[in-house]
């Protein structure tokens, strides 16, 4: 099963998601407040994500939703607070692609897939590359031709240490281009902007929801998106494929819901349909469509067979990014 495929899928289980879902949602919700831990600091994507849906969620759920910021190791402390929580709904992570290349790579042997129940997919969110509006690259072209004149000078700050998805991304422009960039990681997106404003990074890393407003207030300029169609939030910022450069847009963000290990299929699937349900509300898809994020809507099942897949694919990249042997 290829990457594309498991996207195809998730697509396609838009139509398998009805409206009897959300009374399955609110019937017995396990009692107590709801804690999604998250692997960044408060201002992140991910984080933005779950305050937002939480504003649909909670009330139909009948229950608070507190976000606990869990940063430090790629997500390793986030991890092990998910890992050690009891299997009864009340404890769940927010994941990206991060946590299963940091699964092989820093966190190899600490923590494995089969650690945790897969639950369901929410989002996918293209990665986009953008400089301080000052900058003297004015194009991605003028990147690759200082990167080729000066290999590893320029720094490029992101999400995560060497192997994380944002890095693999990278990773990925720099075989299409026949560059190499310095790498610098960072445990926010907040941190990245910081970095950049501040003139210790050359180019910077994210996706588009935490950087929407440096652009609108003329601070960042885009280099191009990594993804096969514009950003309906950033129309003007063109993809590296319509700048020339033949890359492989298949590297793309995801986000899912993950809980402790063991948790029972019904417990998961009620999980699945609240968040799913949550994220109809106007409030949740004015914000999707806003920041360019896709909506996805994998359940147990598909989301676990996505998990074992997409490991698979993080190895390969991985490989080529020479970070495993």
């Amino acid at each position: 099963m290829t990457f594309r495929f498991t996207r195809a899928i998730a697509l396609a289980a838009t139509a398998a998601v009805s409206v009897t879902t959300t009374a399955l949602a609110q019937d017995n919700w396990p009692d107590g407040p709801l804690e999604v831990v998250m692997h960044t600091k408060p201002g992140g994507t991910s984080d933005i994500f779950i305050r937002t849906l939480a504003q649909s969620l909670e009330p139909q759920i009948g229950q608070p939703i507190v976000v606990t910021n869990a940063p430090g190791g790629g997500g390793a402390t986030q991890m092990a607070k998910v890992r050690s929580a009891k299997a009864d709904g009340l404890t769940l992570g927010i994941n990206t692609l991060t946590h299963f290349t940091s699964m092989q790579t820093n966190l190899k042997g600490t923590f494995s897939p089969d650690d945790f129940s897969w639950i369901a997919s929410v989002q996918e969110d293209p990665i986009l590359f953008f400089v301080r509006e000052d900058s003297p690259y004015q194009t991605f072209a003028d990147v690759i031709a200082a990167a080729r004149e000066n290999p590893a000078t320029i720094s490029i700050g992101g999400f995560g240490p060497v192997g994380s998805m944002q890095h693999i991304g990278t990773s990925i422009l720099e075989n299409a281009t026949d560059t190499k960039f310095n790498w610098i990681g960072y445990e926010s997106t907040p941190d990245i902007l910081t970095a950049l404003l501040g003139g210790h990074v050359d180019i910077g890393v994210s996706n588009l929801g935490p950087t929407a407003p440096y652009f609108e207030a003329g601070r960042i300029r885009g280099l191009g998106v990594l993804n096969n169609e514009r950003l309906e939030g950033l129309p003007e910022l063109a993809t590296f494929g319509e700048q020339g450069i033949d890359v492989d847009t298949s590297w793309i963000q995801v986000r899912g819901v993950f809980g402790p290990k063991g948790m029972p299929m019904e417990l998961q699937q009620q999980i699945a349909d609240a968040f799913h349900d949550a994220m109809k509300a106007d409030s949740y898809q004015n914000y999707a469509r806003s920041t360019g994020v896709s909506d996805s809507w994998m359940e147990p099942a598909d989301y676990s067979d996505f998990v074992s897949n997409i490991s698979e694919v993080a190895r390969t990249q991985l490989t080529a990014a020479g970070v495993l042997n």
